[in-house]
């Protein structure tokens, strides 16, 4: 005689007690809950992206008990933890995470599924200095720029749209900042020559401009002029008809200038100082200074969203990623990671990220602003 009759159920109410007993949160594998103790539940958590290595913090209850680390896992594999409370965890990201979900685990069973999106790494062995450049058949473009004055076999990779890596521009020193026109051609800056170039879709070079300074970071506006950063502390501008001009002047930088144009024509540029407070500037069309945003460490590469919101690799209150600053400058990071120095939106949401060594395929399920219109 079977259990359920023994206890005098119907065949319908065991179905329906096996039903609701399969939807409720399964023991993690090895774990065995304890009586009258209480399995943990996440609450929030922030940020809700990461790349590998980017650390998140989990808020819940019972995310630890009587001073045991909880275990966390990403599908199979687990994070490594950096603080452990009832109720908070810092976790860190493992390399290679496949699953969109991850639990916490502690003797007591183990959470609900809570999501979080992981960038892919889909290139390595790069040195990139700023943001990556995508062409409009998806195409990505990425720097191995070298420290000041060594020479490298290839000065740029072209990433395919099957995410294969190819080797696209040689013999350009230190190349730092890279732009798309609307032909496809690619611009180049040395910082090491002061000099500009201009690469064509099958890879032909030819002088662009030259006494740019220390050229770093680079950007076209609407009208197809290209302002190319000098760290030293000029932004020029430079007219289809390659006539150059003077168009702002602000604080130098040790490192770099990095450019991003927003959607109602303003350039915003970031320069990292010694500072660990450094700001954003937004130039009007007429190359007037102001103050966008100060607070952030070690700001660098920046892009806009179509609602007009500003993306930029930076620290906030201590914690490095990408920060999403809305038009009224109120900040959030929403990207956690290290070594960030550019970023670019891809196609169907996706925003690319460089590394100081990769490039990082990050489904943000954001449509990023058209650069040239």
């Amino acid at each position: 005689m079977s259990l359920w009759r023994k206890t005098e159920k119907t065949e319908a109410a065991a179905e329906k007690a096996a039903e609701k007993e399969s939807k409720k949160p399964s023991p993690a594998m090895g774990v065995t809950p304890l009586l009258g103790k209480k399995r943990p539940q996440i609450i929030d958590v922030n940020p809700r992206a990461a790349i590998p290595g980017g650390e998140i913090v989990v808020k819940g209850t019972g995310l630890a008990e009587n001073g045991r680390h909880a275990l966390v896992r990403f599908g199979d594999q687990p994070g490594s933890l950096l603080l452990s409370s009832p109720n908070r965890l810092i976790v860190r990201v493992p390399d290679e995470v496949f699953s969109k979900n991850f639990t916490v685990e502690t003797p007591s069973g183990s959470s609900g599924p809570a999501s979080v999106v992981v960038g892919r790494t889909i290139a390595e062995n790069l040195h990139p200095v700023a943001n990556p450049a995508l062409d409009s058949q998806g195409n990505i473009y990425s720097t191995f720029s070298g420290t000041r004055g060594q020479k490298v076999a290839t000065s740029v990779f072209k990433v395919d749209t099957n995410r294969v890596m190819h080797p696209f521009l040689n013999d350009i020193m230190n190349a730092t900042g890279i732009a798309l026109d609307r032909e496809g051609n690619l611009y180049v800056s040395s910082r090491m020559e002061g000099s500009i170039y201009k690469v064509t879709p099958n890879g032909e070079r030819s002088m662009f401009a030259q006494g740019m300074g220390v050229a770093t970071g680079i950007a076209f506006d609407v009208h197809s002029n290209l302002y190319v950063g000098d760290r030293t502390g000029t932004i020029f501008k430079i007219a289809p008809d390659r006539q150059i001009f003077v168009f702002a002047t602000i604080e130098p930088s040790v490192a770099a200038y990095h450019l991003a144009f927003g959607p109602e024509g303003d350039l915003f540029v970031t320069g990292p100082t010694t500072s660990s407070f450094d700001h954003i500037l937004r130039i009007s069309p007429a190359g007037n200074v102001n103050l966008f945003y100060r607070g952030l460490g070690r700001p660098q590469g920046m892009a806009f969203d179509v609602n007009g919101n500003l993306y930029v690799a930076a620290s906030l209150a201590g914690r490095r990623g990408v920060v999403c600053m809305d038009p009224d400058a109120k900040a959030e990071l929403i990207v956690s990671g290290y070594d960030l120095v550019g970023l670019a939106f891809g196609r169907l949401g996706s925003l690319v990220l460089a590394t100081n060594a990769t490039l990082v395929d990050l489904p943000l399920g954001v449509e990023g602003l058209p650069l040239l219109k």
